[in-house]
């Protein structure tokens, strides 16, 4: 069997906090990067970028931040604001992550944790 060539791919996903505290936006926030990286068995020199959003109500603290206390403060991140629709998941920090990979898109797995699972029912677990 003969390697795949790395190429860039984005993975995404999404957590649910209970609370808008700090403390509740970095734990949360770093469990879902820490099992997106796992799941898809990706390492610190296959990150490109990672763009977090969040949802209005969320104002503690910077997804972002979380990401770096990580140890991952050189890869670029980004914080920015998740449509305000009157239907949407409140309390949601979303992630897409830019990576690059020898999986072909059908392998990726994209993690939608805690009430975010309702947002992709169509993924595995």
């Amino acid at each position: 069997m003969t390697a795949r060539e790395p190429r860039l791919l984005a993975l995404r996903g999404a957590i649910t906090l209970e609370a808008d505290t700090r403390d509740e936006v970095s734990e949360k926030t770093q469990r879902l990067v820490k099992e997106m990286l796992a799941r898809n068995d990706v390492h610190h020199d296959d990150l490109v970028s990672i763009i977090f959003t969040a949802t209005d109500d969320v104002t503690s603290e910077f997804p972002a931040a979380a990401a770096r206390a990580l140890g991952l403060g050189d890869v670029p991140l980004l914080c920015a604001r998740e449509l305000g629709i009157a239907h949407g998941m409140p309390l949601c920090v979303r992630v897409l992550m830019h990576v690059y990979s020898e999986r072909r898109r059908d392998e990726l797995h994209h993690v939608y944790l805690e009430g975010a699972r309702s947002l992709r029912d169509d993924l595995p677990e």
